[in-house]
C-alpha cells in the first residue's frame, strides 16, 4: 500500500513539475490535502448512509387483553349504595333496627324482620309504600279509632310520628295530607289521591265516595269507612 502511494506521488511530481512549474514540496503538500479531503468525503458518505430501523417488540398482557399504559388514570371508587334505616316493631319474628337499600318498601322491611307472627293483622299497613329513613313500622297495632292505643311515637300505618294516631274520625274535606297519611293503609300517594279527588269534585258529600278514589278498593274502604267523615 505504501509503494502504491509512493508511486502515485512520483507520478504527480512528474506530471505537475514540468507542466505547472511546481516544486516537489508543493506537490507533496497538495497530495496530502487531496488525501485528507478524500478521507473526509469517504467518512461523510459512510456516516450518512441509510440505517435500518428496528421495530420494538410489542409487549402484551395476558391472552385476550390489550396492553395498558404504565401510568393510567386511577379507577373511580365505586359509589356506596345508599341505605335506609328503619325500626320494625310489634308482632314480627325479629323486631329491631334493619338496614335496607334505598327504595325498599314496607313489605321488604317485614321480610327483613322475619315476617309477621301468626295472627298479626297487617291490613293497617300499606305494604307497597316506599320506606323513609328513620321511620318505625309497627306491626299488629290496633287501628286508629278501633278502641286501642298505638305505641308512643308510632303510627300503625308505618310512619314515624311525633304523637299518636288521631283518636276520632278524620274529615275527608278538611284533613291535611299528614292526617290522611296516618290512617291505616293510607300512604303519601293515596293521601294525595284523596286530596286531588276532593279538589276536583268540590269535596266529599258522603263517605261512600271514597270508592271513587284511585287506589281504594272494597277492602280498604271497609277499613276506612268507620274512621272518616265527609
Amino acid at each position: 500500500m505504501a509503494d502504491r502511494g509512493g508511486a502515485v506521488l512520483r507520478s504527480l511530481r512528474l506530471w505537475l513539475v514540468p507542466r505547472c512549474g511546481m516544486e516537489p514540496r508543493s506537490v507533496a503538500a497538495l497530495a496530502v490535502v487531496l488525501a485528507v479531503a478524500g478521507g473526509l468525503a469517504l467518512h461523510h458518505f459512510w456516516t450518512g448512509r441509510p440505517q435500518p430501523v428496528r421495530v420494538p417488540a410489542l409487549t402484551s398482557g395476558p391472552a385476550g387483553t390489550a396492553p395498558s399504559p404504565e401510568h393510567g388514570p386511577a379507577p373511580a371508587p365505586a359509589t356506596a349504595r345508599r341505605t335506609v334505616v328503619v325500626d320494625v316493631a310489634g308482632k314480627v319474628r325479629d323486631p329491631g333496627v334493619h338496614r335496607l337499600p334505598q327504595g325498599s318498601r314496607v313489605t321488604d322491611a317485614l321480610e327483613a324482620a322475619g315476617g309477621a307472627l301468626r295472627g298479626a293483622d297487617t291490613r293497617p299497613l300499606n305494604l307497597a309504600r316506599v320506606l323513609n329513613d328513620g321511620e318505625q313500622i309497627l306491626v299488629g297495632a290496633p287501628a286508629a279509632g278501633a278502641g286501642g292505643a298505638a305505641l308512643p311515637g308510632a303510627v300503625p300505618g308505618g310512619h314515624a310520628a311525633g304523637g299518636t294516631a288521631p283518636a276520632g274520625p278524620v274529615s275527608l274535606n278538611t284533613a291535611t295530607a299528614e292526617q290522611l297519611d296516618a290512617l291505616p293503609g293510607v300512604g303519601p300517594v293515596l293521601a294525595r289521591h284523596i286530596i286531588d279527588f276532593r279538589t276536583r269534585t268540590g269535596g266529599f258529600r258522603s263517605v261512600a265516595q271514597l270508592r271513587e278514589v284511585n287506589g281504594i278498593g272494597d277492602r280498604r274502604f271497609s277499613d276506612l269507612k268507620d274512621l272518616v267523615t265527609p
